[in-house]
């Protein structure tokens, strides 16, 4: 999966790390900042989608498309499909661009608006990766956990780099009865839940 990386899923992701580190730069950026993970994190989580049962597979939080093209790089070599949510146009806008020019456009799907609102639409939930504004991580992860098949996973990012206000979600997850979980030191910190 990593040693045979298209050339253009990695091109767009090289793009995509010089965007967000001008972005990071800039007192004004001229889009709501990105926010990517870091490639560390993306490998990391792109190895757990290929790990994951026959299921559903979603992503929370867009952005430019970054992290789910790690994601498509998993779902390309199971023969599965992504469906991702970003509740800004212009982020979506972007994250079309990406996946047009990446090539992955036939293993993603992109919704635009706020996932809470479409989540209780989707069953049998075998992948989650949760990467959005941290007010709607405990909402999201009350909509998923139930409906997520035995083994499935759920991923949360900056779960160590924002621990105070993720603070409710985290304590839900990690006493959680229905869920294994814990938080690797990886990127930003990433809790990993797995569904007994």
């Amino acid at each position: 999966m990593f040693h045979n990386i298209p050339k253009t899923i990695e091109e767009r992701m090289h793009y995509l790390e010089s965007l967000d580190n001008q972005d990071r730069l800039d007192e004004k950026p001229l889009l709501q900042r990105l926010r990517q993970i870091p490639p560390d994190t993306g490998k990391f989580i792109a190895l757990l989608a290929a790990t994951a049962p026959q299921g559903t597979y979603l992503e929370i939080g867009t952005s430019a498309g970054y992290s789910t093209l790690w994601l498509a790089l998993a779902c390309k070599e199971l023969g599965r499909n992504l469906v991702t949510f970003e509740v800004l146009e212009e982020k979506a806008h972007l994250a079309k661009e990406t996946f047009k020019v990446a090539g992955v456009e036939e293993v993603i799907e992109l919704v635009t608006g706020d996932a809470r609102e479409y989540l209780h639409n989707y069953r049998n939930v075998s992948f989650c990766f949760l990467d959005a504004e941290k007010e709607a991580y405990y909402d999201c992860y009350k909509k998923v956990v139930p409906n997520m098949v035995s083994g499935g996973l759920l991923v949360a990012d900056n779960a160590m780099s924002h621990k105070n206000e993720l603070k409710a979600m985290l304590e839900r997850a990690l006493s959680d009865q229905r869920m294994d979980a814990l938080i690797v030191p990886i990127g930003r910190g990433e809790l990993v839940c797995r569904r007994l």
